[in-house]
C-alpha cells in the first residue's frame, strides 16, 4: 500500500499551466475589478479547477496536489516579477537623478 500519490508531472506542469493561471488571474483581476487580498485566493482557485478538471482528471489527489502546486507557483511568480520590476524602476529613477544632480554642479 502506497502512502503517496504517484503524481506525474511533464510539460504541461512546468511550463503551461503556472502562466495560464498567471494571466487568467490578471484578465479576471482587471474585468472584475479584485481587491488585492482576493487575488492569490482567485489564483489558487484556478490552479485547482484546472489540475482537478483539465490535466490530472481522474486522479483527485494528484490533481488537488498539482492544483496548490499550480496556484502557489502563480502567486509566487507573480510577486517576484513585480518586485524585480519596481526594484528596476526606482533603480533607473535613481540613476536619473544622480545624473541630473551631477549634471547641475
Amino acid at each position: 500500500m502506497e502512502h503517496f500519490p504517484t503524481i506525474h508531472t511533464n510539460f504541461w506542469d512546468a511550463v503551461i499551466a503556472v502562466p495560464v493561471v498567471m494571466i487568467i488571474t490578471q484578465i479576471l483581476k482587471r474585468i472584475f475589478h479584485i481587491k488585492p487580498f482576493w487575488v492569490p485566493t482567485v489564483a489558487l482557485v484556478l490552479g485547482l479547477f484546472i489540475s482537478i478538471f483539465i490535466s490530472h482528471r481522474g486522479d483527485l489527489l494528484a490533481g488537488l496536489f498539482m492544483g496548490w502546486f499550480y496556484g502557489y507557483s502563480a502567486i509566487g511568480s507573480y510577486a517576484s516579477l513585480r518586485t524585480s520590476y519596481i526594484t528596476y524602476k526606482q533603480k533607473k529613477a535613481k540613476k536619473k537623478e544622480d545624473v541630473n544632480l551631477s549634471s547641475k554642479r
